[in-house]
């Protein structure tokens, strides 16, 4: 990911509303809620002991989790124990179980882990080649993580431009380094949405109202000024990363590196 021209992206590591949505958008919300997670560490003596980084979601056989590799810590402190892992549910029903890293898309920023136990109900993975502008979609997910208590929140979204991932900087005083890379490469066309997301939202479902079939999955919001004012004063402008990224990575294994 980089930086887009001459504006500031900031990655949603933590709407507007929309007319019309679906009439049975309320069952669409209770369901895709189920398969909503919070994804970060576990350290028992650490307080608090969990620590949330982003937001993922249950897809395949309900064991599998897709969210975004930003959100995946770089490095866990396993000489004190730290452990990867999901936290779901809230309050007496809390429960956080570990995970495994399967592969990471750091081009797309996208990571695919793995858990053990009970399958998670999953959502599907939708043809996000097939989208078109003007679409309503919806996404839930974490905003403000542990700050709200764990609680999913759903935000309604207007699909509003399909767009290049990076474009040339008007000058070159604002070229980064990952911008050159970006360049470098071949590009990839990234959902903008008329939305709201807030640090938390990193990894959050995109999905169709109707039907809660993911086509998207939010990783970064366009900042006006200081990364703090994602919070205080957001602009509205949302990106997620097509899901049929998501659905070539869950084909992948062992590209943690790559």
């Amino acid at each position: 990911m980089s930086f887009r021209q001459s504006i500031v992206l900031l990655f949603c590591s933590i709407g507007a509303i929309v007319p019309g949505l679906a009439a049975d958008f309320p069952t669409t919300i209770a369901q895709v809620k189920q398969s909503v997670v919070g994804v970060g560490s576990f350290q028992k003596t650490r307080s608090p002991a969990v620590r949330f980084n982003g937001t993922g979601f249950a897809t395949g056989d309900g064991l599998q989790i897709i969210t975004n590799a930003h959100v995946v810590p770089s490095v866990l402190d396993t000489n004190n124990m730290e452990t990867l892992g999901i936290s779901i549910g809230h309050g007496v029903n809390f429960e956080f179980r570990p995970a495994v890293v399967v592969s990471i898309d750091r081009e797309h920023d996208l990571a695919h882990l793995a858990i053990s136990g009970k399958p998670l109900p999953a959502l599907q993975l939708g043809d996000s080649g097939q989208m078109q502008e003007g679409r309503e979609l919806a996404f839930t997910g974490y905003p403000l993580g542990m700050m709200l208590g764990l609680h999913p929140v759903t935000h309604r979204a207007l699909l509003s431009a399909i767009t290049p991932v990076v474009m040339p900087s008007l000058t070159s005083g604002k070229l980064k380094p990952g911008a050159i890379a970006a360049l470098q490469r071949d590009g990839f066309p990234i959902f903008q949405l008329d939305a709201t997301a807030y640090p938390g939202n990193s990894g959050s479902p995109v999905y169709d109202p109707a039907s809660g079939t993911v086509y998207g999955i939010i990783n970064m919001v366009f900042v006006k000024g200081l990364k703090e004012s994602a919070i205080t004063d957001p602009s509205g402008i949302t990106y997620a990363v097509p899901a049929n990224h998501a659905r070539d990575l869950l084909q992948r294994k062992d590209t943690r590196a790559k």
